[in-house]
């Protein structure tokens, strides 16, 4: 927690102690992020944060809406009330703050929307690098519990390690549970399968316990789960290999060679009309062309696996 967070928390944080009931899918949401941030500190920041962000676009909109007299070219032809006639030497004044209050409640609530979807968007990226990771972290388990470490100690080791990203701080947190908490490995296990936002490292934990509580050989499942999630893994590298192939065909179809259509169709039109001003083949070059690009980019990128 940083200063600011800080001083948001003693400001309006024991206030939102009784709160903590009406935000549970938020709270969860930070669990599932592994947020090191109290629940009452990030809402007290959301809050604080929000209400500024208001004001300040409030004020500087309403302050230019008022000084370039906005309001004034507003023009009504018409009967009105009298008290609307009275009040018209007022109208960049009162328009002025009608616009201030406006823009205050339109940044302020988009601020805060942004605060409470923060979290939901750090899980849905722990979920993605953790079954990115998921087999390979395995792997190293398997290597670990082949060679007679202790599972305890195997998450230990993996929670240490940099270069399994996500997994590895699930595995920190089952060593937190255990070290600093004092509960034993199934508690730990049952803990961090609770709020890990991958449903293919809870099914992994949960099978892991049931396997220490049955007395199975539990290298044995660590050696199961790790061919499992390989193959898994290779048949969702296969799957997006298609489907990236198959936007590559529609990326050239579409913006290669549709535009390129379109752009030698226009410009064959433009001769025969003499038109000098060919609005639609600027719109192609200009706007559809990088617009596309760039939307096929935003597309690839979003359903990229990471590695």
């Amino acid at each position: 927690m940083n200063s600011y967070q800080r001083f948001c928390f003693n400001l309006i944080g024991n206030r939102l102690k009784e709160k903590r009931d009406d935000f549970l899918i938020l709270r969860n949401d930070m669990m599932r992020a592994r947020m090191t941030v109290p629940f009452e500190a990030y809402l007290s920041t959301a809050y604080v944060t929000s209400a500024l962000v208001g004001l300040v676009f409030g004020v500087l909109i309403g302050f230019f809406t008022y000084a370039l007299r906005l309001p004034d070219r507003i023009m009504y032809y018409g009967s009105m009330p009298d008290f609307i006639v009275a009040l018209n030497p007022f109208k960049a004044l009162i328009g002025g703050i009608i616009v201030m209050v406006v823009s205050l409640l339109i940044f302020g609530g988009i601020t805060y929307a942004l605060f409470l979807m923060y979290p939901g968007i750090l899980v849905g990226e722990r979920k993605r690098n953790i079954d990115a990771t998921l087999p390979y972290a395995i792997n190293y388990i398997t290597a670990m519990s082949t060679a007679g470490i202790t599972p305890a100690e195997v998450f230990r080791l993996l929670g240490e390690s940099k270069i399994y990203g996500e997994s590895a701080v699930e595995a920190r947190y089952i060593a937190r549970e255990i070290d600093i908490f004092g509960k034993d490995l199934l508690d730990a296990l049952r803990i961090a399968g609770q709020y890990t936002p991958s449903a293919r490292m809870r099914e992994f934990l949960q099978g892991a316990s049931a396997s220490i509580s049955a007395g199975s050989n539990l290298t044995e499942y660590f050696r199961t789960k790790s061919e499992q999630y390989t193959r898994e893994n290779r048949m969702e590298q296969k799957n997006f290999l298609e489907v990236l192939a198959l936007i590559s065909e529609s990326y050239v179809t579409a913006l290669v060679a549709g535009t390129l259509f379109l752009i030698i169709l226009q410009s064959i039109m433009s001769t025969i009309s003499g038109e000098t001003d060919p609005l639609f083949l600027y719109a192609v070059i200009y706007a559809i062309i990088p617009l596309g690009s760039i939307m096929f980019v935003i597309l690839i990128s979003s359903m990229t696996p990471e590695v």
